[in-house]
């Protein structure tokens, strides 16, 4: 529908910022088809709204979606606190910073800006994916009852999504093992399939150093009692 109305005013800038969101959005969420193609359409549609209106809100947003899908989210906060000024209510925004905070810290900061979220708008339709950030804050700080509590919220909210099912019940290795299937078929990619692609991957996402030492006594741990291979 975005293209649709690109087409009919291809220099609106709400419509480029708009577009490239979603773009950029399912990459994140792991449904697009081809994220090169897709982070390709939204780095120009953001270049075009940014130099059309370089003080927009939803373009600056935009941006910060697509510096969080580059791994870059020292300045994809940047981006979403530009965003921010506009709105101090914008729920997304802060959903998103909070979304940075669990990779680049402090990640105590993390939930209290999710759960800021889930005051502010809470039928959103992100709602499974803002619960699913706060289990994963609680995770990677070892409160495993309390992020098993956030991330079954998760998958009830939104079971299609392939990452809420990557985190398993503490100690019940046959759910878990079955939790892990069904996130390789919903992601239609396989993955995790190792140990190896899934520290490649949090690696990419996880800046922090003491961040990524505490994945492997979690995350990491955890796959590996759900029958996941090293290689």
């Amino acid at each position: 529908m975005f293209e649709q109305a690109l087409m009919l005013d291809p220099r609106s800038v709400e419509v480029q910022s708009r577009l490239a969101s979603a773009l950029v959005g399912r990459v994140l969420d792991e449904m697009s088809a081809s994220s090169v193609d897709d982070i390709a359409h939204a780095e120009g549609l953001i270049g075009q709204a940014l130099a059309a209106s370089p003080l927009s809100p939803i373009a600056h947003f935009a941006k910060g979606q697509l510096l969080r899908a580059r791994g870059r989210c020292d300045e994809a906060i940047s981006e979403y606190e530009t965003a921010l000024a506009s709105n101090r209510n914008w729920a997304s925004a802060i959903a998103n910073i909070g979304r940075c905070k669990i990779y680049v810290g402090p990640i105590e900061e993390a939930s209290l800006l999710e759960e800021q979220a889930i005051r502010l708008s809470p039928l959103d339709p992100q709602i499974g994916v803002w619960y699913f950030r706060i289990g994963q804050a609680h995770l990677v700080q070892s409160r495993i009852d309390e992020a098993i509590v956030w991330f079954e919220k998760a998958r009830s909210a939104n079971p299609t999504l392939a990452f809420v099912h990557r985190y398993a019940l503490k100690g019940d290795t046959e759910r878990a093992a079955a939790e892990i299937a069904e996130a390789r078929r919903l992601s239609g990619n396989g993955s995790p399939s190792s140990i190896t692609q899934a520290k490649a991957s949090s690696a990419a996402d996880f800046a922090a150093p003491a961040i990524r030492a505490l994945l492997e006594t979690t995350y990491l741990a955890g796959l590996r009692k759900a029958g996941v291979p090293e290689e």
